[in-house]
């Protein structure tokens, strides 16, 4: 089977033919590359690829009380104690008055 074809195309052309790139994405299974100045800025893509699942429609894959799922909370809670880092990896010195 044939994979559609690539279209690369930039953001001022993007914006005049929105409506034609998405129709050939949606309907036509292309995947559009969005640059600015040559350099990739975003991607069309289609929302399914024909005939594969979605997240949405998964059920059952865990358990409520599966130890993946205790290990994420473990980590989203911790995240809210992190300090980030400086660019560079320097911390700045807090501002003197």
């Amino acid at each position: 089977m044939a994979r559609p074809a690539s279209v690369s195309v930039n953001v001022a052309e993007a914006k005049r033919r929105f409506s034609d790139l998405l129709a050939r994405v949606a309907y036509g299974g292309e995947t559009v590359l969005v640059t600015r100045r040559g350099r990739p800025m975003a991607k069309l893509v289609p929302a399914l690829e024909p005939g594969a699942a979605s997240l949405a429609d998964v059920r059952g894959w865990l358990e409520d009380d599966d130890p993946y799922l205790k290990a994420v909370d473990r980590i989203v809670a911790g995240r809210a104690q992190h300090l980030p880092r400086v660019a560079g990896g320097v911390r700045r010195k807090a501002a003197r008055r």
